[in-house]
């Protein structure tokens, strides 16, 4: 049985109730109780959950007041899943605030937990018992891979690419930034793509690493531009997603770049990823999704594709410019992108049927998940 905390949004729920099918019944908690009783714990977990808070409160009082909020979300939690040890905690995302306080809560009390977040591929849903995006459960280790894929015939070779299929550019939410034809990519040179991210999504607040920000990658870029041989550049897009423009860090970044750094709003994502040399993300889903490509990409941030040999990780400042010196030697494993992808494809990523009648999830991929969810 699992307690799922609602996603308020059709999808979401519909999700979340094919996985109670699953588990024998669920709980849709509409909201997050509070509690003022506190725990040991109390302290360390909302301070944690503050820190990565999507919506940061302004001043003294309206911390305080989240603050107060969060510890009382946690205690509630954590009361609930000790009333009911047999239940599974269930939540979308759940790194971040009130949702992690939640989840936290859950673990602190034994139980089971699902994170659950849409896949970077259609049809598909992460469900993870660990976390997702680089918090996930999926080993780093390229060995894993290719000893899995050793294992079985069936799992090599490159069925793994029909995953790509139906990948199509993000439609725009904004007037300024599109998904338009290639024509002007007609004569640009050689080039490496970096598209960019929504500032304040949790895969930047929590998972930057040493570039710490969009703004802080753009500026990266900026100082070690230079470093790309001649006749080379990088192109950035905006996210079509982002609410707020990132125009004022990109013109101050290429007014430094003698027009090494080109910033195109306008040309299709995809196109510009197929016509490139290499990705260059902090960690952007289109950084997987250029493996259908075959480009190599640059990683700054944490992923859980940055695996040596699947990707270029750049841990630092000097390993991007390192990285930036000799573009057209950057590189990657054929047999372990096809080992890491067909594993994503067959084991990690439960394939999802939408109907009008709710949501179907792969019933083998599902029961391999609450398996290994329950405490």
């Amino acid at each position: 049985m699992i307690a799922y905390l609602a996603g308020w949004t059709r999808r979401k729920d519909a999700i979340f109730r094919a996985i109670a099918a699953a588990a024998g019944g669920g709980h849709r908690l509409p909201l997050i109780g509070l509690s003022f009783r506190g725990f040991p714990e109390t302290r360390a977990r909302t301070a944690e959950a503050l820190a990565v808070a999507k919506r940061q409160p302004k001043g003294r009082l309206g911390r305080g007041l989240k603050r107060a909020l969060i510890a009382a979300q946690y205690n509630w939690s954590r009361r609930y899943f000790a009333r009911h040890p047999d239940r599974i905690a269930v939540c979308w995302n759940g790194l971040t605030g009130s949702r992690r306080a939640f989840m936290e809560g859950a673990r602190d009390a034994g139980a089971g937990r699902i994170f659950a977040e849409l896949a970077p591929f259609p049809g598909r849903v992460t469900l993870d018992p660990v976390g997702v995006n680089a918090q996930n459960g999926l080993p780093r280790d390229a060995r894993f891979y290719l000893d899995w894929a050793a294992e079985d015939p069936s799992r090599q070779g490159e069925d793994w690419r029909a995953l790509g299929q139906g990948l199509v550019a993000r439609a725009s939410r904004r007037a300024d930034v599109g998904q338009g034809g290639a024509g002007a990519l007609d004569g640009a040179g050689p080039f490496l793509f970096c598209p960019l991210q929504v500032p304040n999504d949790s895969q930047i607040t929590l998972f930057a690493g040493w570039v710490r920000s969009v703004e802080g990658m753009i500026a990266a870029l900026a100082r070690t531009v230079q470093a790309l041989p001649e006749g080379w550049h990088i192109r950035l897009k905006e996210h079509p997603s982002a609410k707020t423009s990132l125009a004022g860090a990109l013109a101050e970044a290429t007014a430094r770049a003698d027009g090494r750094l080109v910033i195109d709003n306008a040309t299709d994502s995809f196109a510009q990823l197929a016509a490139s040399g290499g990705v260059i993300t902090i960690n952007s889903s289109m950084g997987l999704q250029a493996f259908f490509h075959d480009k190599p990409v640059i990683v700054l941030g944490e992923a859980f594709f940055a695996i040596p040999g699947l990707t270029t990780p750049a841990g630092d400042e000097a390993a991007l410019a390192a990285a930036l010196r000799a573009p057209a030697d950057l590189g990657f494993d054929l047999a372990l992108r096809a080992a890491f992808m067909t594993y994503l494809d067959r084991v990690y990523y439960p394939k999802i049927e939408e109907g009008p009648d709710g949501v179907r999830i792969d019933p083998g991929a599902l029961a391999r998940v609450l398996a290994a969810a329950r405490p």
